[in-house]
């Protein structure tokens, strides 16, 4: 190789490893995301921190898909973003969210902190289980989305006893071996799947533009949308059609 040309080699790898780094920077910004979410939730100011939560979630849909585009792992192999993207995802899907979750003041008072300490104890755990996620792009177990969990819990407001229940049997799926869709990575049915996350997704903004306080309708097809991330394996199982 000439010289010409290595030395162009050379430049072309800086640039490269520039910009892996950028999509690093990118990725840890979901962090600072988190805080300023946090800093929300300490004023009880409910609606902008699911704002800040929904900013967190966007980068946490497009870094993936640009890591993998531009080869980051393989340009920069001394930082891991699967390491990375685990710690901004434990703050902003796990630890912000039990916070406002217990600071809500929707559950029963004595069970709060239990299922407050339940919450961040099961996130850290299941992040930490190589087997969350498995070849097929599914979840194993209830996967952590402890930020939508909060959601719905603010959104439907149910009787504190309700609520408690709801999310110490979240707490327990989180150990069961089931399978849950990644909304954006399954294969089966992804047209419609990221179809269904769209709606999803203005209804979740539609939801804190009104600050809660939506029609029934509204309320009802949020759930039913929540619910089909949830089970819908499950029913395709029963259904006896194959899983991708």
């Amino acid at each position: 190789m000439s010289p010409q040309r290595r030395r162009k080699s050379k430049q072309v790898t800086a640039k490269a490893r520039a910009g892996a780094f950028g999509i690093h920077i990118f990725t840890a910004l979901g962090a600072a995301i988190g805080l300023l979410a946090l800093l929300e939730a300490v004023r009880e100011h409910w609606s902008q921190m699911f704002g800040w939560l929904g900013v967190a979630l966007l980068i946490d849909a497009i870094d993936g898909p640009l890591a993998r585009k531009f080869n980051v792992k393989g340009a920069l192999p001394n930082w891991s973003g699967d390491t990375l993207d685990l710690v901004v995802d434990f703050l902003t899907y796990v630890f912000v969210p039990a916070y406002a979750i217990t600071a809500s003041g929707l559950l029963i008072p004595l069970a709060t902190p239990l299922l407050g300490v339940a919450i961040v104890v099961s996130g850290a755990l299941y992040f930490a289980d190589t087997r969350m996620k498995g070849e097929d792009n599914h979840f194993r177990g209830f996967p952590a989305l402890w930020n939508a969990a909060a959601f719905y819990l603010f959104l439907l407001k149910p009787p504190a006893a309700i609520g408690s229940l709801l999310l110490a049997i979240l707490v327990v799926l989180t150990f069961v071996p089931f399978n849950v869709m990644h909304p954006l990575r399954t294969i089966r049915f992804r047209t419609f799947n990221l179809a269904l996350i769209a709606v999803w997704a203005l209804l979740a903004i539609f939801i804190l533009w009104s600050n809660f306080e939506v029609a029934l309708w509204v309320t009802v097809v949020f759930c039913i949308l929540g619910g089909y991330v949830m089970l819908s394996d499950k029913l395709i199982q029963i259904a006896g059609l194959s899983r991708a």
